[in-house]
């Protein structure tokens, strides 16, 4: 079994937009993202450039749908 790649925050709100999420609210650092079908997520933006944790990642796309490989690719 493979590890699991980490992402940055930027990445993954990307990711998340070309998959149809928008971004429909910010709060402090999180953005939080809903798909026309009522998914969502919120998306940690603390620091520009630092890695999603992979916990996070894994509960991020469990919340949309996706697998994580998916997400990150």
């Amino acid at each position: 079994m493979t590890r699991l790649a980490t992402t940055t925050a930027a990445r993954l709100r990307k990711a998340l937009e070309r998959r149809g999420f928008l971004p429909v609210r910010r709060k402090g650092s999180h953005v939080f993202m809903r798909h026309p079908d009522g998914r969502g997520a919120v998306v940690p933006e603390h620091r520009p450039g630092a890695d999603v944790g992979r916990g996070l990642l894994v509960r991020i796309a469990r919340d949309v749908g996706l697998s994580p490989e998916e997400l990150t690719a």
